[in-house]
């Protein structure tokens, strides 16, 4: 049984994104902009953010930190995203959800140059995704295929089943797994909260994708033999952080699994990185 290692992965990969950037650097060119926008307090949101920020640092990335307080307008909002827009020095944007009460998210995401949505949320790039266009990928299923290619688990020709319907990544993923590909190609099935038989349906796996947000919920019964199993899922309980699966029973069937944590989550923020280096790449590809 594999044990898939986000952790290391993303280390792999901004090791190899620092060459990159530091490449670059060294024949004049000028470093990746990342403008990473937090409004208010929330403390899961400021951890999030300087995560991010230290992982900016390691790559060669400059990041522009725009901390607004909580009362912030939307007009104000809108204006340093139109700002970040214009700046020819800024190559990718993160708006760091969720806002403070009485913003407009949605609206925020709009505004946003969907060439500097690294995050994959502007309705431009998920329907650039949903047509098999080049087009910046939500981060987190974008790594999750960067796994499977990493470990080289294809799943040209099998049966994939993702727990979940988010926007963020269920419906991004199984849009992922259908593309044409050594890594997508999969007949893909789509479970949810009003899923009849989930157990069965999870039986029916050759790939299993848990994203539904419930700890534990999927148990080694509801496992196929030898299927893999990637653990999107991250819940705070009494006794720590644990999937959406149960990883001691699911892990007894599984041929190759995430553990949680340390799986899937790293790769979210690997993911931004690449994102950003990508938008840089073709901003100052005639520099």
């Amino acid at each position: 049984m594999i044990v898939i290692d986000g952790k290391k992965t993303a280390q792999d990969i901004r090791a190899e994104l620092a060459a990159e950037v530091g490449a670059a650097r060294a024949k004049g060119r000028r470093a990746p902009g990342l403008a990473v926008i937090l409004v208010g307090e929330d403390p899961a949101s400021q951890v999030y953010v300087r995560n991010k920020e230290k992982a900016c640092v390691d790559v060669g990335i400059v990041s522009f930190a725009y901390r607004l307080p909580a009362d912030t307008s939307q007009q104000d909002l809108l204006h340093r995203i139109r700002e970040c827009n214009a700046r020819p020095d800024v190559d990718g944007i993160l708006l760091q959800l969720p806002l403070p009460k009485g913003l407009d998210a949605q609206a925020c995401l709009l505004a946003i140059d969907p060439a500097k949505d690294v995050d994959g949320f502007h309705p431009e790039n998920v329907g650039r995704l949903s047509l098999g266009l080049p087009g910046f990928v939500s981060c987190t299923p974008a790594g999750v295929i960067e796994l499977l290619r990493r470990y080289n688990l294809p799943t040209r020709g099998k049966k994939a089943v993702v727990v979940g319907r988010s926007d963020i990544v269920g419906k991004p993923l199984a849009l992922l797994l259908t593309r044409s590909g050594e890594f997508g190609d999969a007949t893909v099935t789509i479970c949810h909260s009003r899923t009849p038989d989930l157990a069965a349906e999870c039986r029916s796996a050759d790939f299993l994708f848990l994203a539904i947000g419930r700890p534990r919920l999927i148990t080694g019964d509801m496992v196929r033999q030898g299927a893999v199993v990637i653990d999107v899922g991250i819940n705070r309980g009494p006794d720590g952080l644990c999937g959406d699966a149960d990883y001691e029973s699911v892990s007894a069937k599984a041929s190759a699994i995430t553990p949680v944590p340390g799986g899937v989550g790293p790769m979210t923020i690997a993911m931004l990185l690449v994102n950003t280096v990508h938008s840089w790449r073709q901003r100052t590809a005639g520099e």
